[in-house]
């Protein structure tokens, strides 16, 4: 699979619109979820995956390693996000319902007390820096490892690991408050 995506990438690059589609396609979902997890509203969401195929298109000639695409595409969704929430003056960004279901303690909970972890679990995100909650949810909604966020954000890799730190433990100190 990785081969044809790297051919993929290198035919949509010479402007072949059907291998556009292509990667639309088999990425449409994980960058929906991404801007939905920092943004919290499906409409935003929606907005921000438009945007981020359309920059890519314009840009995808600009992109050195088509290995790296993946990596490049995430940046694009977080900085479309970023943007996002300062135009919009606001500043929530929460974890999504994938990562409350992972969170919340799975000893047969009721459909209510499974609501109201999720509220509190949303409630509490929206209160952590806006840095912190972006590797927090790289890390533990979308899987990647400490080197790939550090590579996708370009920030050093020791500051990945205390941002994730520090989202954990101001996590934990929003849950017990609440």
């Amino acid at each position: 699979m990785e081969i044809d995506l790297h051919q993929i990438i290198l035919e949509a690059k010479q402007g072949n619109q059907a291998s556009f589609r292509q990667l639309v396609t088999a990425y449409k979902g994980t960058v929906y979820r991404h801007a939905y997890a920092l943004l919290n509203d499906r409409m935003e969401a929606e907005d921000v995956t438009q945007e981020a195929f359309v920059k890519v298109y314009y840009s995808l000639s600009k992109l050195e390693n088509e290995y790296a695409f993946v990596s490049w595409l995430t940046k694009v969704v977080t900085n479309l996000c970023y943007d996002k929430n300062s135009k919009l003056s606001k500043k929530r960004i929460i974890l999504s319902e994938e990562l409350s279901e992972n969170v919340a303690i799975q000893r047969g909970p009721t459909p209510i007390e499974s609501a109201i972890t999720k509220m509190s679990i949303n409630a509490a995100m929206e209160k952590i820096p806006i840095d912190q909650r972006n590797v927090l949810i790289l890390r533990e909604l979308q899987g990647y490892s400490y080197a790939e966020i550090s590579d996708m954000l370009h920030i050093p890799l020791g500051t990945v690991k205390s941002r994730i730190s520090a989202a954990r433990e101001n996590l934990k100190k929003e849950l017990q408050k609440g």
